[in-house]
């Protein structure tokens, strides 16, 4: 049983409807989140109309505001956004549609005011954005919004997405479309492009990627902002309408022959039953060097392949891209296309070509994703003077992983890290070598045979004697 001074809703019952109404005015003191959360419950006695007042009245409220946001304001800016969000989403839709999709929609506005003025680099703002993307498009459907009208609303939005707040708009919006609104938005994207549009600024053309020929540079292959605009919005709505052919229609002949491009051609043309295209579409990159395209066109030609009955190419190219990458993927699709019994005897190959990998890095993150801890353990205890410890994103998560049943390598990897800290004189890393070697000290213990792996002790005296007058590490060790 609960004791009485337990949290729980029962227990703050017994405090009474006064008391608790005291208590909630005080813990509101000088939290406005707290204030505004308390009057739009209160609203919520008064009716829908109420609370879409509040709403509407915060909205402005934000959109007016000029402060900078930064980072440390950025999480109570999320939390007003989606108590916001989720008020007209979950309360204002089911009483009164037509209201709530208005209020979305101010809502989304709030974009461009609110990244103009923040430094939000992990994110979670835009999310807010996209996910109101999905709100609108649920509430204008039950809100039986006029395709016209709402194609109309989706263009201009679409024109003015200055941060990528509608990225997800145009596929949210196609069933409410429907064919007449798609139709509709699709017009109104080709009248755009026809309009008269200013040149690229002379000098500044950027390179995009590169080709036999050379460089291929963006207004060569996009023209303006807005043609890229135009180009990607017909491509949803291609997409939204299951037409491949209007959405290959949109790349220019030379998007079509870079990886990425081909292979989102590709993964259409399957789902449509056309794979003999997909492989055509495939077969435009200039594949010469197998080893450095990117996995998606890699997987892309797999299923292509899959898609035409040759299992049996598919899978000796999934052990070729395997080869020359280690990537865990390839791997366990081939292994899983196996007999029963040829996945083990396959997989004991794939981590001896692992061991012996030309790159030990890339060696290792393969048997960390796998994963396979004693493998990699192996490899380090092996190949230990291969090890770069400037890899700072690689090297301690590595360690981390290894720490619990395999401390000595565990060790080298972070004494990998303190090596070249020092060796370097990196001064800025300084702090996170000493926490490494800590780290060292700890695990010492629980080796019992370092082999001819210096001992925690012997490491720490040379430490010494190379970079004694590395004060500035030193003040840091404990």
């Amino acid at each position: 049983m609960a004791a009485k001074t337990t949290l729980n809703a029962k227990n703050l019952e017994s405090l009474g409807a006064q008391r608790l109404a005291e208590l909630l005015i005080e813990i509101s003191m000088g939290s406005a989140a707290h204030k505004r959360r308390l009057r739009m419950e209160l609203a919520g006695n008064h009716g829908s109309a109420e609370v879409a007042r509040e709403v509407r009245k915060r909205l402005s409220s934000i959109a007016r505001a000029r402060t900078v946001i930064n980072w440390h304001k950025v999480k109570a800016l999320k939390s007003d956004l989606e108590t916001q969000r989720k008020t007209i989403a979950e309360t204002l839709a089911a009483a009164d549609p037509q209201e709530a999709f208005e209020l979305m929609w101010q809502f989304l506005a709030l974009a461009n005011p609110i990244f103009e003025r923040s430094s939000d680099s992990s994110g979670s703002l835009i999310e807010s954005f996209h996910q109101a993307c999905e709100d609108a498009a649920a509430i204008a459907a039950s809100a039986k919004i006029a395709s016209d009208v709402l194609a109309d609303k989706v263009f201009k939005a679409v024109q003015d997405d200055g941060y990528g707040q509608y990225d997800k708009l145009i596929a949210a919006m196609a069933p409410a479309l429907g064919k007449d609104g798609l139709d509709r938005l699709k017009a109104l994207f080709v009248q755009w492009s026809k309009e008269p549009k200013d040149k690229p600024a002379k000098g500044r053309r950027e390179i995009i990627g590169w080709g036999s020929a050379g460089p291929l540079y963006e207004d060569e292959i996009y023209g303006t902002q807005r043609d890229l605009m135009v180009r990607i919005a017909l491509q949803e709505i291609a997409d939204a309408e299951g037409d491949v052919d209007a959405y290959i229609a949109q790349h220019p002949e030379k998007m079509r022959r870079m990886p990425m491009t081909a292979a989102d051609i590709a993964n259409r043309l399957v789902s449509a039953g056309r794979a003999e295209e997909a492989l055509a579409a495939l077969n435009k990159v200039d594949a010469t060097d197998q080893a450095g395209m990117p996995f998606e066109w890699q997987l892309a030609r797999v299923e292509t392949l899959e898609a035409l009955g040759r299992r049996e190419e598919a899978q000796t190219y999934r052990w070729t891209c395997f080869e020359q990458s280690l990537h865990d993927q390839h791997l366990r699709a081939f292994l899983k296309r196996l007999p029963d019994f040829d996945d083990l005897e396959a997989e004991e190959k794939a981590f001896a070509y692992a061991q012996a990998f030309p790159d030990v890095h890339q060696a290792l993150t393969f048997f960390l994703n796998w994963p396979a801890p004693a493998e990699a353990s192996k490899l380090v205890l092996r190949r230990k003077a291969e090890l770069d410890g400037n890899l700072y994103e690689l090297m301690p998560a590595a360690a981390e992983a290894l720490a619990e049943k395999h401390p000595l390598a565990a060790t080298i990897l972070l004494r990998s890290v303190i090596d070249f800290a020092l060796d370097s004189g990196r001064s800025s890393r300084y702090k996170h070598a000493a926490r490494h070697l800590a780290d060292c000290a700890s695990l010492a213990p629980h080796i019992n045979d370092f082999g001819d792996t210096r001992s925690h002790d012997v490491y720490v005296a040379e430490l010494k004697g190379r970079h004694g007058k590395r004060h500035g590490f030193w003040s840091l060790v404990t």
